[in-house]
């Protein structure tokens, strides 16, 4: 099933996100196009049954949901393997291909599987029953990246490593830490270390990343949550927050979520 969803006049000309959603449960898949619809943007929702019609389908999507695992037995608390490929296998597939790379967020109704969601760069998980306030939260998160990403140039790093000059796209670094003379650079899927010095890139990068101790600046568009003492990012990652870089880094925090589109 398709269907799109316009407001007129104030979203005019925005970006279209392109969704799909997909699950083996029709009321579940219902409920989140329902959820989506809710949100005041402008979409193009496509339902999927299985991995397989997504994959058959091939188009792009910009934001996907999708049921990690199938039907469970309910006498062996087993899953019931489906007629062909499950929702793991096919972001596995999506992660090693050359085309655009959407968004993943999972939909599981067992906790056990999160981890895995994140060995295959989701940007986050949703648990059944679904609750609605955190999927309001979690898909606000996730159009402002998609948007921002339509409307911005990308901003780049060029870095000097292995004897060649390195082009990075800013928004793969979800933070960097001082190591003696080097920096490491924290990607997606592995990381990255050459000479520089922390403060030259805390200028360079300044309004994307900031610092939060001495040693390490996080990219604001990565945090997920923070308390007085410590900055989570997307991911599960948990990094110390000096209370001397605090009220700096909320300032920070809040003139990135203003300026974000």
């Amino acid at each position: 099933m398709v269907y799109g969803f316009r407001l007129p006049g104030i979203l005019k000309g925005m970006k279209m996100i392109k969704i799909a959603v997909c699950d083996d449960e029709p009321y579940i898949r219902s409920y989140l196009a329902a959820l989506i619809r809710r949100q005041g943007t402008e979409t193009e929702i496509t339902e999927y049954a299985s991995p397989d019609a997504l994959l058959r389908h091939g188009t792009e999507y910009d934001l996907l949901f999708l049921d990690i695992e199938w039907k469970y037995n309910s006498c062996t608390d087993t899953p019931i393997p489906p007629s062909g490929i499950s929702g793991m296998d096919l972001a596995r597939q999506i992660r090693a291909s050359e085309g655009p790379q959407p968004l993943i967020v999972f939909v599981t109704g067992y906790e056990s599987y999160i981890y895995d969601a994140f060995d295959v760069d989701a940007f986050q998980y949703l648990l059944k029953p679904i609750d609605e306030a955190r999927f309001t939260e979690i898909f606000r998160r996730a159009a402002d990246r998609i948007t921002e990403k339509g409307t911005h140039p990308l901003k780049k790093l060029v870095i000097q490593y292995a004897g060649t000059s390195k082009i990075l796209p800013t928004d793969e670094i979800s933070y960097i830490e001082s190591q003696g003379h080097k920096v490491i650079l924290h990607l997606k899927d592995t990381t990255l270390e050459y000479y520089a010095k922390l403060g030259d890139l805390e200028q360079e990068l300044q309004g994307q990343f900031c610092r939060i101790h001495k040693g390490i600046l996080v990219n604001l568009n990565y945090v997920e949550e923070y308390s007085r003492t410590t900055v989570s990012l997307t991911g599960g990652i948990a990094l110390n927050l000096s209370k001397y870089k605090y009220d700096g880094f909320v300032r920070a925090h809040l003139q990135f979520i203003r300026n974000s589109p």
